[in-house]
């Protein structure tokens, strides 16, 4: 009996250069002759061995994914900028690269769940935080934080009539250990005041500090937000990341703007807002650093949890106990 032909993982080429031609069992694998069925390889599976075996089948805590599935960005926006070079908050799919390659939907790998990592998913990650350490290159400088930049257009007809009163979104943060968060509906800004926007713009900061200072596990333990209406209905608004858990370079926030209606958590109104005017950005790169355990101790990857050298303590060995 023959086996199934599929494109060769490896072979000798022809006098003109053609290789992974059409092979029995993809040459990683022996056809058993009485089944029909190929036998193959430690790392290949599928009709004819056609496709790889993804390490430890990801542990039990990933999925295995053809590679052209694999998306190559954390969150919305590096889609976005990376797809049409504007850095819009409107829903993205996750996009991935076009590949069309000889191993086309035959090389695969493990999209880990969050808090795993590694090849295989079998690895838990450690708290990420700043090198107490490290040292600044002028310590007469003021600590620079990182801060997002949020700009908000509402549709001019929208706002004129209506306000843009009882309209709320959310805002979903990503962690460095693949979590993610979303916040509870945030109101959006409307000119309650009736003293230039003054007190609605107070309590649109508010919302935006509180909502994302609530999300679980501290995940956010310190925000500071200020923000700004200009001339042509332009909401501005800048979140600086100042808490122990968040130094460093963090993922760019995504903005649910969209109506999600009965059934959704959180359940939003959404925005009326000028089409690809709306876009974050990071408007001040954070000078700490943000390493596993603050390189201030090892990583624990069957528990998640770090492992300090002497004289260093906290979720990411960012605190100095001690000093001799």
């Amino acid at each position: 009996r023959i086996c199934p032909f599929e494109l060769a993982w490896v072979d000798t080429p022809d006098s003109v250069g053609n290789h992974h031609r059409y092979a029995e069992c993809s040459n990683k694998g022996i056809c058993n002759r009485g089944s029909g069925e190929c036998e193959c390889f430690p790392g290949y599976e599928g009709k004819g061995c056609q496709r790889t075996s993804c390490p430890n089948d990801c542990s039990g805590h990933g999925r295995c994914k053809y590679i052209e599935d694999m998306p190559f960005g954390q969150v919305q926006a590096d889609y976005q900028n990376a797809v049409t070079g504007i850095d819009s908050f409107l829903p993205q799919d996750p996009h991935t690269f076009p590949y069309y390659g000889w191993d086309s939907y035959k090389t695969r790998g493990c999209e880990c769940d969050p808090e795993y990592g590694d090849v295989d998913c079998s690895k838990r990650l450690c708290q990420h935080g700043n090198d107490v350490m490290d040292q600044r290159d002028d310590l007469l400088d003021p600590h620079q934080y990182q801060v997002q930049k949020l700009n908000f257009l509402a549709d001019q007809s929208y706002l004129e009539n209506y306000q843009n009163r009882d309209r709320t979104f959310a805002l979903t943060f990503k962690s460095k250990l693949n979590e993610t968060f979303t916040t509870l509906p945030i109101n959006f800004y409307s000119d309650t005041g009736g003293t230039g926007g003054t007190d609605g713009l107070h309590e649109f900061v508010l919302d935006i500090e509180n909502a994302l200072e609530r999300l679980p596990n501290r995940v956010i333990d310190n925000v500071e937000v200020h923000a700004g209406v200009d001339a042509t209905n332009h909401i501005h608004v800048n979140i600086t990341f100042v808490g122990d858990n968040v130094q460093g370079p963090q993922n760019l926030l995504t903005v649910r703007s969209y109506l999600c209606g009965d059934g959704c958590s959180p359940k939003l109104v959404g925005l009326e807002l000028e089409l690809e005017t709306q876009t974050i950005t990071e408007l001040t790169p954070a000078d700490f650093n943000s390493y596993e355990c603050g390189r201030r101790g090892k990583c624990d990857y069957t528990t998640g949890q770090c492992q300090c050298f002497a004289g260093y303590t906290g979720l990411s060995c960012s605190t100095i106990a001690c000093l001799v």
